[in-house]
C-alpha cells in the first residue's frame, strides 16, 4: 500500500476542522465549528490569507485573530490579523477547523517541511493561540498536502482523504479503463491518535468506464444521521479510450457520493444522483452538513447550475428534492463556492454566476440567503459587492443560533463582519477589517 503513496497523483484531504479564534477586544479565545452554538458570548476568530506572488493567492501564509462576539458585532472596532494576527503553521493557506465551544484550533499543515503535521490550540484570545498536546503527522497515510475536516460527532475526529489513479490497458496497448484508489485516515482529535485508515479500489460501472470516465478527486466527509455511513464527495473526469488523453468536453454525469460503513471504512459503494450533475468535492469549504436527519450536499460544476442536493436515511439520493440556485435567484451558471445552514435550515450561500466580473484575483463572489425546506433563495443585498470580493478560497462561517458571521472585504481592501439573522433575513454591520495588498479574508471561526 505505500507504493500506491509514492503514485499518488491526486492528493485530498477533509477535515471540518477550525474555527481559529480567540477573542476579546484584542486578547481573547473563541472557535466555531459549524453546528449552531447559542451561547451568550463566544470568540469569533478572523482568518486571512496573505499574498503569496499573486493578489489573493493567498500563498504568503494564514493569520488567524480572535475577538469577543460583541466586539465582532461592533462597527466601531477594527480587526487588523495581517499586523499582530497568529500565524497558523502552514506553508501555503492553512487548512482550519475549531472546536464547537471555539475554544480549540485543530490545524493540519499545508505543504513543505512541516506538511501532515497535526496540531492543535487553545485559543486564549488576539493572537494567542497556546499549543495544547501532541503532534502527530499524517503524511503517511494522506501526503503531506491534506485537506481535511473535522466530522460533526462533538468535536471526537478528522477525516482526510485521497486519490491516486493510474490508467490500465489490454495486451494490445488499447485503454480499458482508469483505477482509482482512495485512501480514508481518521484522526482522533482528542487524543492525537490514528483512529483507522483504509485503501479501497471505486469503480464506476462498467459503462462509464468504457467511456473513460473515473474518480478523479475527493474531499468532504460527513457523517449520515445515524453515524453509520460516512459520506466522502467525489469529482470525476474523463479520457478520451482512443487515446487514453485527456477529455475536456464531455456529457457530465449524475453528481456521486461514495459511501462508507463507519468507523470501519469499509464496504465502499457509488451513489449517483439524477437531479444534480457536476462535482460534490467542494474545495475548501465543508460541502456537506447535516440538517433534520437527512445531509444536504452542495454540487459544482453543474450545467443547469448548482444544486443543493438531498441525500436520505436509507443513504440513497432524494431524488424528489429538487432545489436548483439558478432557478431560486434567477441567475445562469451559479457556482456554489461555500455554504453554512443554521439549525433552522436558513443557509447561507457563497456564489458566483454568469454575471460575475473578473476581478483581482478571480470571480466575484456574492452571498444569499437559503432556505432548504422551502427550496427558495434571494440575494443579500444588504451586504455590500465590489468586483473584487473574491470567495473561491472562503472556508468558515460562524453559526451562533440563527446569525451567521460572514467576512466582505474585497482583495486588499478593508470591509466588515457582517451578521447574518437567517430568521428574520436582517443583516447586521459588524466590526471592520483592515486588510493590506493583495490579501484577503478567508472567513470567521
Amino acid at each position: 500500500m505505500n507504493s500506491t503513496f509514492l503514485k499518488l497523483k491526486y492528493i485530498f484531504a477533509l477535515g471540518i476542522v477550525l474555527g481559529l479564534f480567540t477573542a476579546c477586544s484584542t486578547d481573547d479565545d473563541s472557535t466555531s465549528s459549524g453546528t449552531d452554538v447559542n451561547t451568550t458570548s463566544r470568540w469569533i476568530t478572523v482568518a486571512g490569507a496573505r499574498m503569496g506572488e499573486n493578489p489573493g493567492d493567498g500563498n504568503g501564509g494564514t493569520l488567524l485573530y480572535s475577538v469577543s462576539k460583541e466586539d465582532a458585532q461592533n462597527p466601531n472596532f477594527s480587526i487588523a490579523p495581517f499586523d499582530n494576527g497568529f500565524i497558523a503553521p502552514s506553508n501555503r493557506t492553512a487548512r482550519l477547523q475549531s472546536s464547537e465551544d471555539g475554544n480549540t484550533i485543530f490545524n493540519i499543515s499545508y505543504a513543505g517541511d512541516t506538511g501532515g503535521n497535526f496540531t492543535k490550540y487553545t485559543v486564549e484570545g488576539g493572537q494567542n493561540f497556546t499549543p495544547t498536546g501532541s503532534q502527530i503527522s499524517i503524511a503517511p497515510y494522506v501526503g503531506t498536502a491534506p485537506r481535511w475536516i473535522k466530522l460533526f460527532d462533538g468535536d471526537q475526529t478528522g477525516a482526510a482523504v485521497y486519490v491516486s489513479t493510474e490508467n490500465e490497458f489490454d495486451a494490445n496497448g488499447n485503454y480499458t479503463r482508469t483505477e482509482a484508489t482512495i485512501g480514508v485516515v481518521t484522526l482522533d482529535l482528542q487524543n492525537s491518535l490514528i483512529n483507522n485508515f483504509q485503501e479501497h479500489s471505486v469503480p464506476l460501472s462498467a459503462q462509464e468506464e468504457a467511456a473513460g470516465y473515473y474518480i478523479s478527486r475527493i474531499d468532504m466527509p460527513v457523517l449520515n444521521a445515524a453515524g453509520d455511513k460516512l459520506y466522502i464527495g467525489a469529482r470525476l473526469s474523463k479520457l478520451n479510450p482512443a487515446t487514453a488523453e485527456s477529455d475536456s468536453n464531455y456529457p457530465v454525469l449524475g453528481s456521486k457520493t461514495i459511501v462508507l460503513d463507519y468507523p470501519s471504512l469499509l464496504n465502499p459503494s457509488v451513489i449517483s444522483s439524477t437531479v444534480g450533475h457536476g462535482n460534490t468535492n467542494g474545495y475548501r469549504s465543508i460541502n456537506a452538513f447535516l440538517y433534520n436527519g437527512s445531509v444536504y450536499q452542495a454540487n459544482q460544476g453543474d450545467p443547469q447550475g448548482s444544486h443543493i442536493l438531498k441525500i436520505d436515511s436509507n443513504n440513497q439520493y432524494d431524488d424528489t428534492y429538487d432545489f436548483n440556485l439558478d432557478d431560486a435567484l434567477g441567475v445562469t451558471d451559479a457556482y456554489i463556492l461555500a455554504w453554512r445552514p443554521a439549525g433552522n435550515g436558513k443557509a447561507v450561500i457563497a456564489y458566483r454566476h454568469a454575471g460575475s466580473v473578473e476581478g483581482a484575483a478571480g470571480a466575484q463572489g456574492f452571498l444569499a440567503l437559503a432556505d432548504l425546506n422551502t427550496k427558495t433563495a434571494q440575494k443579500i443585498d444588504a451586504i455590500p459587492y465590489h468586483q473584487d470580493f473574491y470567495l473561491f478560497q472562503y472556508q468558515g462561517f460562524v453559526v451562533d443560533g440563527t446569525d451567521v458571521y460572514v467576512t466582505q472585504a474585497p482583495v486588499g481592501q478593508n470591509g466588515n463582519i457582517y451578521i447574518i439573522d437567517t430568521e428574520s433575513g436582517v443583516v447586521t454591520k459588524g466590526a471592520e477589517l483592515i486588510n493590506v495588498e493583495g490579501s484577503h479574508f478567508i472567513g470567521t471561526f
